[in-house]
């Protein structure tokens, strides 16, 4: 007699899933619904946070692959900025001071 150990047993068919759903629907009753609408939002949520995680992911090898192209940006960007006239505030006159009245003596 071999005993086959439970890693190896393989999915239920369709009789055990059966008898699977009717031992949850006796231990849930009601609230088997609200279970299954629970156990609907955690999953979506995981998922929402996986995709996050792997957007982050992504963008920070992004960033890190390409430090030197990043870097000749700046110095074209910079460059590109002294190239551009330089445009000055318009001129203030200031009214001459006033000159010294001379006494007649």
């Amino acid at each position: 007699m071999e005993i086959t150990p439970l890693a190896f047993m393989g999915l239920p068919g369709g009789t055990e899933w059966i008898v699977i759903g009717l031992i949850a629907l006796l231990i849930f009753g009601r609230r088997l619904p609200d279970v299954a609408r629970s156990v609907g939002k955690s999953i979506v949520e995981f998922k929402k946070g996986i995709r996050d995680v792997k957007d982050d992911v992504e963008q920070q090898s992004r960033l890190s692959s390409d430090p030197e192209p990043r870097l000749q940006d700046r110095a074209e960007q910079s460059t590109s900025e002294a190239s551009e006239p330089v445009q000055h505030a318009p001129e203030i006159k200031q009214p001459a001071p006033p000159e010294p009245e001379q006494s007649a003596h």
